[in-house]
C-alpha cells in the first residue's frame, strides 16, 4: 500500500537533501556533493535542531541556506578538560588517531560518544566535546524528495534503505 505524498516537510517525513556544510570562515566542513542526497525521518532526532527546525514546512526542490547556531548544532563547548586515557584501555588492533570517535558506556549505561584530541606514546587524550561544538555552521540545502515514513521508519526512529532488512 502506497501512502500519500506528504506537501511539506513535517513530523514523520523522510526527506532526501543534498548539503554543503560550512563555518563561518567559508571553509567547506562536509558536503552530499557527488554522492546520495541524505536521508533523514523529520521529526527523529536524525539532524542537528536548528538544521530540522528550519527545514519544517518546505517542499521539494526547495533551496536555502540555513545558518545554525552552536546551541541548535553540536552544542556549545564544555570547559571540561581533555581526559587522559592509556593505549591499553583502547580494543586489541585499534590505533587511536586523532579525530577518531569512539562509543564509551556512559554513567547510567547509555553510549556516549568521545572523540579523540591528540595521540602522545604515553597516553590517548579524549575530549566529551563533538569537534563541531561552539561552532556556528551554515548548511547550503537543496531537498531533492520527501515520502511519508513507513510504520517500521516510525518505529524505528529513521528511515530504510531499499531492501532494508529493518522491513
Amino acid at each position: 500500500m502506497s501512502l500519500p505524498a506528504p506537501e511539506a516537510i513535517g513530523p514523520g517525513v523522510v526527506v532526501h537533501f543534498h548539503y554543503t556544510l560550512t563555518n563561518d570562515a567559508g571553509e567547506v566542513l562536509d558536503s552530499s556533493e557527488g554522492r546520495d542526497p541524505l536521508p533523514y525521518l523529520h521529526g527523529h532526532g536524525n539532524i542537528v535542531p536548528g538544521l530540522e527546525a528550519q527545514l519544517e514546512g518546505r517542499q521539494a526542490g526547495d533551496q536555502l541556506r540555513a545558518v545554525v547556531e552552536p546551541a541548535d548544532g553540536y552544542g556549545e563547548r564544555s570547559d571540561r578538560p581533555l581526559q587522559r586515557v592509556p593505549h591499553d584501555a583502547f580494543p586489541d588492533g585499534v590505533r587511536p588517531q586523532a579525530g577518531m570517535q569512539f562509543l564509551v558506556e556512559g554513567p547510567g549505561g547509555q553510549p556516549m560518544p568521545i572523540w579523540v584530541a591528540r595521540v602522545t606514546p604515553e597516553a590517548v587524550f579524549i575530549d566529551f566535546n563533538h569537534p563541531l561544538a561552539g561552532v556556528r555552521l551554515t548548511f547550503d540545502v537543496q531537498i531533492v524528495s520527501m515520502r511519508a515514513g513507513t510504520e517500521n521508519e516510525l518505529a524505528h526512529g529513521h528511515p530504510h534503505g531499499p531492501g532494508s532488512d529493518h522491513e
